[in-house]
């Protein structure tokens, strides 16, 4: 049984609220008891319960006259209706009211917990499709992109149109400006929302494990093949598979794509039996597919089958009237990751970052603040927080881990390697600080 479920017991026989919570609680829920219907009405003023077993006859106000002033408080609420005078009418009429069900005494042991057992069932279920309906709620705004500049709308608008399609998409746009974010958005407002979609970074696998990680593989294969292995696209069954930097794939690779996209069936690697499989490509890539097309490095009939709608991103420079909502965004979300207070733009680190290109796009802004709430200690992210020019950053550092491994040692360096102080410098626990220093091996240098 669900441990987590609560019940509240109403009736006005002590012996009956008794024995029932003493039963209830030994099986691991939480039980409360009420003598009479106004008791429990002033219960549940102050708290919830998943179930509510009320007996139907009581002085003052009776079982049926309590599910109804329930019911209109919480038309979901889990009533069970006791009675030691069941008549057919009484039956329906509590049904009627809203009842789960009724329950005679002297109460059947078996016949209550299999009772409880359905209304805990039924319980758990509407608590799950809420939590998913919450979910697709969120993801159906496409809104949640963040930004307000005419090019990130003119995205939404195209998102909006082809999200109820099940045509084929291919976005375009330079590294770090939020390819596969546009395509869960698609996914997120189409009919398929509420099947998986399944991503492959094409460019990250050679030729042979691209084919097995698209199509699958049977036991016996290849080497190391030891047992059946579903493929992507037999795990998009009836969702999305998103495939990034499709430019990269081999001239193999293209006809065997083309062959699923025409057909969406496929065998698995070392397999004979058909698979069928019901999906929508969306596709990613930074190249330019048409110049690949003129060139004779990427099919001209596997473009055309994928570009049935193109949506190009533009590049962050572009959309410069976004880019401080991203940087409130980005501070909100690493100030609570890092537990630090929050923090504020100051006017001339935020003039500096407007006047900046951003080679790699959100990608490389969302790295500046991380890192600039890294290494500030005030409550403003400062001009000399971020990686603009020598002074703020070596040529030798390449990565935030980089930065944080140098900063961390030139702190404890500092304090003369004093933990306390370090920690209290950085702005993060001992424990944390240790981890740190684990984790980059630093030493001392005296």
């Amino acid at each position: 049984m669900e441990k987590k479920i609560s019940i509240l017991i109403v009736d006005d026989e002590e012996s009956v609220r008794d024995s029932l919570k003493n039963w209830f609680a030994e099986d691991g829920f939480r039980v409360a008891i009420a003598e009479n219907a106004r008791v429990a009405l002033s219960i549940l003023e102050s708290q919830g319960f998943d179930i509510i077993l009320t007996d139907l006859k009581m002085p003052g106000m009776d079982g049926l006259e309590l599910l109804k002033r329930i019911k209109t408080l919480n038309k979901d609420s889990i009533i069970i209706v006791m009675t030691a005078f069941a008549t057919v009418d009484t039956a329906v009429k509590a049904l009627k009211e809203g009842a789960f069900d009724y329950v005679t005494k002297p109460f059947d042991p078996d016949d209550l917990s299999h009772l409880i057992r359905n209304a805990s069932k039924q319980i758990a279920l509407s608590h799950e499709n809420e939590s998913l309906r919450q979910k697709v709620d969120a993801m159906d705004n496409v809104e949640n992109l963040i930004g307000k500049s005419e090019a990130l709308k003119k995205v939404l608008r195209e998102v909006e149109s082809v999200a109820p399609t099940n045509s084929s998409v291919i976005i375009t746009g330079e590294s770090g400006t939020g390819k596969e974010l546009i395509a869960r958005a698609i996914h997120a407002n189409s009919s398929r929302k509420f099947y998986p979609m399944v991503s492959v970074h094409c460019g990250a696998l050679t030729e042979s494990l691209l084919e097995s990680e698209l199509f699958g593989h049977e036991k016996g294969a290849f080497t190391g093949a030891l047992f059946n292995r579903k493929g992507r696209f037999e795990m998009a069954d009836s969702g999305t598979i998103f495939l990034d930097e499709i430019a990269t794939i081999s001239t193999k690779m293209q006809i065997e794509l083309l062959r699923v996209l025409e057909t969406k069936s496929f065998m698995r690697v070392g397999g004979n039996k058909e698979i069928r499989s019901d999906f929508r490509v969306i596709c990613a890539t930074n190249r330019d597919l048409k110049n690949m097309v003129e060139n004779g490095t990427f099919r001209e009939d596997l473009f055309y089958r994928l570009n049935v709608m193109n949506i190009h991103i533009p590049p962050l420079r572009d959309r410069v009237a976004d880019i401080p909502l991203l940087i409130d965004f980005f501070i909100q979300k690493y100030c609570s990751l890092m537990n630090k207070p929050l923090v504020s733009m100051d006017s001339a680190a935020l003039e500096r970052i407007l006047e900046y290109s951003f080679p790699g796009n959100i990608r490389e802004l969302e790295n500046m603040i991380e890192r600039a709430i890294v290494v500030g200690n005030g409550k403003k992210i400062l001009l000399k927080d971020l990686p603009f020019g020598k002074d703020v950053m070596d040529s030798s550092v390449e990565s935030l881990d980089d930065f944080e491994k140098a900063f961390i040692q030139q702190i404890l360096n500092k304090y003369s390697w004093n933990i306390s102080r370090t920690a209290q410098a950085l702005k993060v626990d001992r424990v944390t600080l240790y981890n740190k220093i684990k984790k980059y091996g630093l030493k001392t240098t005296k």
